[in-house]
């Protein structure tokens, strides 16, 4: 949600600060605009209602110089999407750039008010500019009128600001809302996510809760919450320079599609030995914790939410310990009791996803032995303030609809969850090799599983005019109807749900007929006779099915059922693998329909708000 770029430079930013922006689009947003100073104090805004590309139109069709600049993209939170609700913010001298939500900006408005500022735009951000004006006039620097102002907002927000008569320096906030400083020679830079300054530099500094920092072409110098002068370390970024290039592919999120097998082989590299998994590879302390644990907590979003429903499977059946599995948003607020020996899992690509990690900071108030985070991005809030992080390693992922992600993160758990019935001596080594050889074998064949992009891209022509869709799946593939249905409704705008199949008489057989295809995944294991049952349920009331079937599961086809054939897997990665020809579903039904894939409507990448 949200991107910020800035810059204090020598030489004139605006070029970069939209390639910035360029880079952050996959977060998802409505608006854009960039304000840049010169050396002269010569002020220039630039809005834009729209894609990044109006914005870089109208950079070219007048000359924009200047060597210091903050630029943004919003996604709306208070005030429609337009060009006077777009960022930055103007008072006076100081202009504002800002992600996240003011809570108290209502009671911030009417103070400001009283004190004769004139509000022009619905936004909670406006607050921060007119808030940091009326400081900077007692203040002896703009850094010193910043942290006044900071410790009178309430909510999340990672705030860049400077003043328009002193063009050698920006001051930014953090709170919640991550922002990553990028160190140049002679030039230093800022941005809500580092892929956004990799064109500039590889050496980043990520601000902790509470720092505020003044940021001048030579120094980086940072505060924190108590006001004290902190140092942060200095890390050389090895993320992929090219992560934002589509190569041969129509879509980012076919291109992730398609990486899947890579990531999947880099997840589990160096973490599996022979037939072992690696239990230090997991973290520092990783086995003495794990064999002290006596129940999971797993807390998430969307997703990532799903992997861990998928995840609470494989933790009872194979790991012998209890597992829970709660939404972030409904966890965060839910008076909760603490299972002794209790082990919290967040999941998260971004890291930065704001319920996932209030959970977190609630959940180390709650006793829990350890805090263990599955994540993608390196450096993000939750690696950090986690007792230990297990990295995903997926790359880049700039469609806003998950995938590699979702796959690794599943990868992930399962090598977490061998090392945890190893080291609760429940699972034996015949056991973990075939976990492991399962493990291996999976890459090639999610390569074999996307050669069926022409059979199901056939397929998606028979959605193109429904309006909603039933996806249904038993056991741990359940929770992968559950993404399936999630990934569709998210770029396709289809209704769509997930049931698990044996609930299909006590409610939705309702809902059945020839105009609701019904999406059935079915794998050749214990459940299946139950599952044809559940098929003929459909069948029975004229339902039209698509069954995504193991080669050895027994479907035949009929003008009513169409099967789509898999070749068999292990039972134990089989919902790993059968993700992917969801994938390709969801992706080709969506080109169909002429929706934004990489960008669907109202909705961003990273979640760092409420």
């Amino acid at each position: 949600m949200c991107g910020i770029v800035g810059a204090v430079a020598q030489r004139d930013v605006a070029e970069i600060l939209v390639e910035g922006l360029r880079r952050l689009e996959y977060r998802g947003y409505d608006s854009a605009g960039v304000a840049v100073v010169d050396a002269q104090s010569n002020l220039t805004r630039i809005r834009r209602l729209g894609k990044v590309q109006e914005l870089a139109d109208a950079i070219d069709a007048q000359e924009v110089v200047g060597g210091t600049g903050i630029a943004h993209t919003r996604w709306a939170t208070h005030g429609e999407p337009s060009e006077v609700n777009a960022h930055p913010h103007i008072s006076a001298d100081i202009s504002v750039v800002h992600n996240g939500i003011i809570e108290n900006h209502e009671e911030l408005r009417e103070v400001l008010t009283e004190r004769g500022y004139q509000f022009v735009s619905q936004t909670d951000t406006e607050v921060i500019a007119h808030l940091v004006e009326w400081e900077m006039r007692s203040a002896s620097s703009l850094l010193e009128a910043v942290q006044k102002a900071a410790v009178q907002l309430d909510g999340a927000y990672g705030t860049v600001v400077f003043d328009r008569k002193d063009p050698s320096r920006v001051v930014v906030a953090r709170s919640g809302s991550p922002i990553v400083i990028g160190l140049g020679v002679g030039e230093n830079f800022l941005a809500s996510d580092q892929l956004a300054l990799l064109n500039v530099t590889r050496r980043f500094i990520y601000l902790e809760e509470g720092d505020v920092a003044e940021i001048t072409r030579r120094e980086v110098n940072i505060f924190a919450a108590d006001g004290q002068a902190v140092e942060r370390e200095v890390v050389e970024s090895s993320a992929e320079h090219d992560a934002g290039d589509k190569g041969q592919y129509r879509h980012f999120m076919q291109k992730e599609i398609y990486e899947q097998p890579t990531a999947l082989i880099n997840t589990m590299e160096s973490r599996i030995s022979g037939s072992s998994v690696v239990t230090e590879s997991i973290g520092v302390n990783a086995a003495e914790i794990l064999e002290k644990v006596e129940h999971v907590q797993i807390v998430a979003c969307g997703t990532s939410y799903n992997a861990g429903m998928t995840a609470r499977y494989w933790f009872e059946a194979i790991g012998g310990v209890s597992c829970d599995v709660e939404i972030a948003s409904e966890f965060r607020y839910r008076k909760f009791v603490t299972r002794p020996n209790s082990l919290l899992i967040t999941l998260s690509q971004s890291g930065e996803t704001a319920d996932t990690l209030a959970a977190l900071r609630l959940a180390k108030e709650k006793g829990y032995m350890a805090a263990m985070t599955i994540c993608n991005v390196a450096g993000s809030s939750l690696v950090r303030e986690s007792d230990f992080a297990f990295m995903t390693r997926a790359g880049v992922e700039i469609g806003v609809a998950s995938t590699k992600a979702f796959t690794t993160q599943l990868c992930a758990m399962l090598m977490l969850v061998t090392a945890l019935g190893k080291q609760k001596k429940l699972i034996d080594q015949a056991k973990e090799k075939e976990i492991v050889d399962a493990l291996h074998a999976l890459p090639k064949q999610i390569e074999s599983a996307l050669k069926l992009e022409k059979e199901i891209e056939a397929l998606a022509e028979d959605f193109a005019d429904k309006h909603h869709t039933l996806f249904l799946g038993r056991g741990e593939f359940y929770p992968i109807a559950m993404e399936a249905s999630l990934k569709l409704k998210e770029i396709s705008y289809i209704h769509a749900e997930a049931y698990a199949a044996g609930e299909l008489k006590h409610g939705p057989l309702a809902l059945i007929d020839a105009d609701m295809p019904v999406v059935v995944v079915a794998p050749s294991n214990d459940l299946l006779e139950k599952l044809k049952s559940n098929v003929e349920e459909v069948r029975a009331r004229g339902g039209l099915l698509y069954v995504f079937a193991d080669a050895d599961a027994g479907f035949e086809g009929d003008e009513t059922m169409k099967i789509i054939t898999m070749p068999h897997v292990s039972e134990i990665t089989a919902p790993i693998y059968y993700t992917v020809p969801m994938q390709l579903l969801s992706y080709y039904v969506a080109l169909i329909k002429g929706t934004d894939v990489d960008q669907p409507r109202n909705l961003a990448k990273a979640v760092t708000v409420e």
